[in-house]
C-alpha cells in the first residue's frame, strides 16, 4: 500500500496525496476486541477488505470525534461503489469504562450505519492503540491521537491522516491508494 500511496503522488495526480506514509508500517495486533453486536473482532483478522480506516475516538466527544467520523463518511459518499466496497471504517472506544456497544452503534449509526464500532476492557484496548501508536489515557479519554490509521491487507498501518484532513482529501488518498 505505501508503494501504491507513493505511486499516485507523482505529477501527474489529480490531488497531490494528503496521508503521511510511514517508512516502517506499525503492525497490526490480531487482539480481540468485541464488536456492537458482541461478537469478536480483531483489526488484524477481521479486516478483510482492502484498507480498513482506523480511528480511536468516543461517544461524548464533542468536538474532534464527530469532525473526523463526518469527514470519512462524506469521503466515503464521494467514492464510486467498486473503491466503497473495498474500504472499512472502524471506531475503536478511547473510553470503554462509558462507551458501550449500544451506545457506540448508535453513535455511528448518525454517521454511516456501516462504520464499525469496537469496545473491550481499557487495559486490551490501550494496549491495542500502543501497537498502532496511539496512545490513550484513562484518566482523559480525550487525550487520545487524533489520527486515523490506514490499514491494508497485509494487516500493516502504512499511512495515517489527521484530524484536518477534508472529505475530498479522504477520498481522493483512498482512490489512490485502491487503485490497481
Amino acid at each position: 500500500m505505501a508503494t501504491l500511496a507513493l505511486g499516485g503522488c507523482g505529477d501527474d495526480a489529480k490531488q497531490p496525496f494528503s496521508g503521511q506514509v510511514l517508512d516502517n508500517p506499525y503492525k497490526v495486533p490480531a487482539t480481540e476486541l468485541v464488536d456492537t453486536d458482541g461478537k469478536p473482532f480483531s483489526l488484524a483478522d477481521d479486516t478483510d477488505k482492502r484498507l480498513t480506516l482506523v480511528f480511536f475516538g468516543y461517544v461524548n466527544c464533542k468536538d474532534i470525534c464527530p469532525a473526523v467520523l463526518s469527514h470519512l463518511a462524506s469521503a466515503m459518499t464521494r467514492l464510486d461503489d467498486a473503491d466503497r466496497k473495498q474500504v472499512d471504517v472502524v471506531l475503536v472506544t478511547s473510553d470503554p469504562n462509558t462507551d458501550t456497544p449500544a451506545s457506540l452503534r448508535a453513535y455511528l449509526d448518525r454517521f454511516d450505519s456501516s462504520f464499525i464500532g469496537l469496545d473491550a476492557d481499557f487495559a486490551t484496548i490501550k494496549a491495542v492503540g500502543l501497537d498502532l501508536a496511539v496512545g490513550i489515557d484513562e484518566r482523559d479519554p480525550g487525550g487520545h491521537t487524533t489520527q486515523v490509521l490506514g490499514v491494508d491487507s497485509a494487516n500493516e498501518a502504512p499511512v495515517y491522516w489527521d484530524a484536518d484532513t477534508t472529505p475530498v482529501q479522504f477520498a481522493n488518498d483512498i482512490h489512490t491508494l485502491l487503485e490497481d
